[in-house]
């Protein structure tokens, strides 16, 4: 470009000469075509005066051509223009120097072809060697002969062609240079624009003649651009003197640099050569940053092919230009700031060499922490890639949010260690096509929680956490143990940064991520889409072995009844609510699954439909079945467990429930499809008819929290159910097997579960069929009564008492069921009775009557059993009742006994009862235990009855050891040998035993009476 600005030069200067001599001499048509001819000689280019020529000599010896052409092939240049006027002052005719007063190129199109250009001949290019690039020289030459005071552009077109890339434009180029002697000041002026900027430039130098003779001279400098680049880059200036060393080098020493209200102090070199080399130090006490970074987003331009082609012309022009030239820069400054951040002892260095541009920023020291970072590209790349590394052992994140105009939530230190790539300029392009590898890390860090009121639980510390990053195509994983409440949290979060972080779409689209959060109470992962309003869509799941303990640990209240709890399934969470899909749920070991959602509002709404296995609604509600016990211990009363159905208040639910099996505790129906409804604060589950036991239950349950004091409601009616396992099943109560039919119809109300329990109310209407009294035969007790009476009864779970109807009618008041109607139908027994159920205490108290049919083998009528006196006493804990005869009636009356014994046909006639009951030998004594000390010891034993009750042990075993306030029985002489057969504990169950005292002396004359 330097060589066709001299050519045109030279070109005018020959023309001017040409103007003084031949217009008088010369046809004008000859004088255009010798007039080209000369020029193109003269320039080594080809140039054609097209258009008319017109010559003038006075003022002054001009010429105005028009349509002029130029074409130099070999450097790939040609230009048109549409006026070509120059004038030369008319004393220069008989002067030594040649005075131009114009040169005047109007309109010019100048296009330069790089595919003709690399065309360039090897001889062309050895020859072009020994040229020099500097400019100054050649013009001092001309100005040694001649004076220019204006060569001017107007209204002129740059065209830069390549078959590699779109045309590139510089439009609207004006240009005025003055050289008016070698001794004056040279200066030129030049606007242009390109792309959607136009610029501004001007260049002074105070005398070419010092400076060509070696001293030195003034230099200024100022180019502007509209609109600025950034807000600081509107204007740039540059003064000083510059020295012409002798190597060919220009040297700039103390020169001053402003841009942006900057100071800079300027120490440059310039070495002109056919790659000229530039070497720039820049030095500042103080820089600040503020005015160069423009935080206001770049208007939209026309996306129009014009538009498109500049600004590509212009984005290329700011890196390819860096391709003729080598250079080397530093810029170095003693403290930096950007609002409140600074830095200090910064230094940045550039090196341009054969195209390729290395910058290297050595240290940038931020608060306690320093960044360095490098940046490498080649500018002859039409498309050129930056690669460079960044790297800091500490930043401040408080000093660095500065830099993004925003306050963060975090405090610590910011550690990099990454390479980066990335092509373009400006920010959507670096947007578009970075990317990075290496580790960013966060060290002594704090994160302040959101939202939240309670200040032990806002703040969130890591002691370190580490971001790997393979490439941002790939998932960023951060991994590192938080510490939030005293306790550790290890977190693993991948997150797809090129999608999300670079592409800004995190309110809008959210951000794809996986997190696994393991704490020491729970377990919580997520796999989806998260945005920044709060939204969630993906997989959840969350698992904690006690969700009481873990709310309590988070500073919250309630679900004190769930312990174990798991959920996992695809959510769709957002400020309003909730709603999930083919969920998984575990609630206190309950597993079921299903979907719903819940809308945040008050009360809480919840719509549900689950599907479960076997749902126990004890275990749900985080009842605990105890282990049975085989003796209850006297006076123990079940655990008491607070009750509150307050937060049933808060809930709006509506939860459709399929279950194999649905129960309470071990007492199951099923398979059941049913509702649970939850609305002002009751709860009300209905049980259509399910199977239930080899029969079928009807039933509805209503839990009321409405009020202070919850209360429920139970109705059930049940027919056909297996009794056996019902009853074992639902309070360990084993000893009835039949067919059940019942109803039953509870009220209670209560704060805990005895409370609950001790005011139960209602009815209860219970009935088998085909069954049996297990632990006791009635039939054989009577058939056994002797025996009974000498040696005792013991419970045998073995022995049955069957029967075909057995029912009885039960009103419960206080938490205890009461009978007065109990009647056994079976046949060789009918029975009656009555009696009470404690539920509270989950114990039994009944008495029943038993009578005897006419034979024992189950013929004929009934037979009253007065006299005798052996009802069966039921007594003691669900689980482990005491079944027995009560004998204390019959030993009060042995004639009426032994009588009754005759009439059920027992052995007695077997038994010498007319040698013990006559006078004579042996007799004499049973007669008088008879007569005597029986009757004593049954009035003393009836005497005690009045003022304590009997057990059955001391009316089988005996009396038990006389107090001291009381006469012991005296045993008849011929009786104290007489010992009892080893006697047999009561068994825990609580079964009668005899007892391990002495023989008594009713036991005694049974024994004697077996003998």
């Amino acid at each position: 470009m330097r060589r066709f600005i001299l050519c045109v030069l030279g070109a005018a200067a020959l023309a001017v000469t040409a103007i003084a001599i031949l217009p008088s001499l010369i046809s004008s048509d000859w004088m255009r075509a010798e007039l080209g001819r000369q020029l193109s000689s003269a320039t080594g280019s080809s140039i054609a005066f097209n258009g008319p020529v017109k010559f003038s000599a006075f003022p002054s010896l001009a010429v105005v051509a028009e349509d002029v052409t130029l074409s130099a092939e070999a450097q790939g240049v040609t230009a048109e223009f549409a006026q070509v006027t120059g004038s030369v002052a008319f004393s220069s005719l008989w002067a030594d120097r040649l005075r131009i007063k114009e040169i005047s190129l109007d309109q010019p199109v100048i296009i330069l072809d790089e595919k003709a250009a690399e065309k360039t001949t090897p001889a062309q290019e050895g020859s072009e060697e020994t040229r020099s690039s500097d400019p100054l020289p050649g013009l001092a030459a001309l100005l040694e002969r001649s004076a220019i005071d204006s060569v001017s552009i107007t209204s002129g077109t740059f065209i830069r062609r390549s078959a590699a890339r779109p045309e590139e434009v510089v439009s609207d180029v004006e240009l005025a240079l003055s050289a008016p002697d070698i001794d004056d000041a040279f200066s030129l002026s030049a606007s242009a624009r390109m792309g959607e900027r136009n610029y501004e430039a001007s260049f002074t130098i105070s005398t070419l003649r010092s400076l060509l003779g070696r001293q030195p001279a003034d230099l200024d400098l100022t180019v502007q651009a509209d609109p600025a680049p950034a807000p600081g880059l509107s204007s740039l200036s540059a003064s000083g003197q510059v020295t012409l060393n002798a190597n060919g080098s220009y040297q700039i020493r103390g020169g001053e640099v402003e841009t942006g209200e900057q100071a800079f102090v300027l120490n440059a070199l310039f070495v002109p050569g056919k790659r000229a080399h530039f070497l720039v130090d820049l030095d500042a006490d103080r820089l600040d940053l503020t005015p160069f970074i423009d935080a206001t987003p770049a208007p939209p331009q026309s996306k129009g092919p014009a538009a498109d082609t500049a600004t590509d012309a212009g984005q290329r022009a700011g890196l390819q230009f860096l391709a003729g030239f080598d250079a080397d820069v530093s810029i170095n400054a003693a403290a930096i700031t950007f609002g409140e951040m600074s830095a200090s002892d910064v230094s940045v260095s550039a090196e341009l060499k054969d195209g390729k541009l290395a910058v290297a920023l050595g240290q940038l020291g931020i608060d306690a922490g320093v960044l360095t970072a490098d940046v490498a590209t080649d500018v002859r790349s039409d498309d050129p890639v930056f690669r460079g590394r960044l790297s800091s052992e500490g930043l401040d994140i408080g000093s660095l949010s500065v830099l993004a105009d925003r306050s963060v939530p975090v405090s610590g230190a910011l550690t990099i260690d990454a390479g980066f790539t990335f092509r373009g300029r400006d920010a959507e392009a670096i947007r578009k096509t970075v990317d990075l590898a290496g580790t960013i890390g966060l060290r002594d860090a704090a994160y302040t929680l959101p939202g939240i009121a309670d200040e032990t639980m806002r703040e969130v510390k890591a002691k370190k956490i580490t971001a790997r990053i393979e490439s941002l195509a790939k998932p960023v994983r951060v991994a590192g143990r938080l510490h939030w409440r005293n306790k550790p949290v290890d977190v693993d979060l991948q997150i797809p940064a090129a999608d999300t972080i670079l592409a800004g779409n995190l309110s809008a689209e959210g951000m794809p991520l996986k997190l696994q959060v393991t704490m020491p109470d729970a377990n919580l992962s997520l796999d989806g889409k998260a945005a920044l309003p709060g939204t969630y869509a993906g997989k959840l799941g969350f698992s904690t072995a006690d969700l009481s303990a873990f709310l309590a640990g988070l500073g919250q209240s309630g679900a004190e009844s769930i312990g174990l709890l798991a959920f996992n399934g695809h959510v769709d969470a957002g400020a309003t609510g909730v709603s999930f899909q083919k969920a998984s749920i575990s609630v206190n070991g309950v597993e079921g699954a299903g979907s719903g959602s819940v809308e945040f509002r008050t009360p809480l709404k919840i719509m549900t439909a689950l599907n479960f296995d076997e749902l126990d609604l004890a275990q749900l509600a985080g009842a605990q079945s105890p282990a049975p016990q085989a003796k209850a211990s006297k006076g123990a009363e079940p655990a008491d467990v607070p009750l509150d159905l307050s937060s049933l208040r808060s809930i709006d639910a509506t939860i459709k429930l399929n279950a194999r099996k649905l129960g309470y505790g071990k007492v199951f129906a099923g398979p059941v499809a049913t509702s649970l409804v939850v609305s002002d604060g009751v709860a009300s589950l209905t049980l259509p008819e399910s199977p239930f036991y080899g029969g079928h239950v009807v039933a509805s349950l209503k839990a009321d929290g409405s009020q202070p004091e919850p209360s429920i409601a139970l109705q059930a009616s049940i027919s056909g159910a297996s009794a056996a396992p019902l009853l074992t099943d639902m309070a360990g109560f084993k000893y009835l097997e039949g067919a059940l039919k019942a109803r039953f119809d509870v009220t209670g109300a209560g704060g805990t579960t005895r409370t609950l329990a001790k005011s139960l109310q209602g009815t209860a209407d219970v009935a088998f069929s085909d069954g049996a009294v297990r632990g006791i035969d009635i039939a054989n007790v009577y058939n056994n009564l002797v025996s009974l009476m000498s040696s005792g009864f013991k419970q045998d779970d073995s022995k049955a008492t069957t029967f075909t109807e057995l029912g009885a009618s039960f009103a419960i008041e206080g938490g205890v069921a009461r009978t007065e109607d109990i009647k056994l139908v079976g046949p060789l027994i009918r029975m009656t009775g009555n009696g009470a159920a404690d539920l509270a205490q989950s114990t039994l108290n009944f008495r029943l009557e038993p009578r005897l049919v006419a034979s024992l083998q189950g013929q004929g009528a009934e037979i009253s059993t007065d006299g005798i006196g052996v009802p069966v006493v039921v007594e003691g804990s669900f689980a482990a009742p005491r079944i027995y005869p009560d004998l204390s009636d019959l030993l009060k009356n042995p004639d009426a006994a032994l009588a009754k014994l005759k009439d059920f046909g027992l052995p007695i006639d077997k038994l010498p009862i007319g040698d013990l009951l006559n006078g004579d030998g042996a007799g004499a004594a049973v007669k008088d235990l008879l007569g005597g000390t029986l009757d004593k010891a049954l009035k003393d034993n009836a005497f005690k009855q009045e003022q304590q009750q009997l057990s059955i042990e001391e009316i089988i075993g005996g009396d038990p050891a006389p107090k001291p306030d009381e006469a012991a029985v005296e045993i008849p002489p011929n009786e104290e040998a007489a010992k009892a057969d080893a006697p047999t504990e009561l068994p825990a169950n609580g079964t009668e035993v005899p007892s391990e005292e002495a023989d008594g002396p009713v036991e005694g004359f049974f024994k004697q009476l077996l003998r």
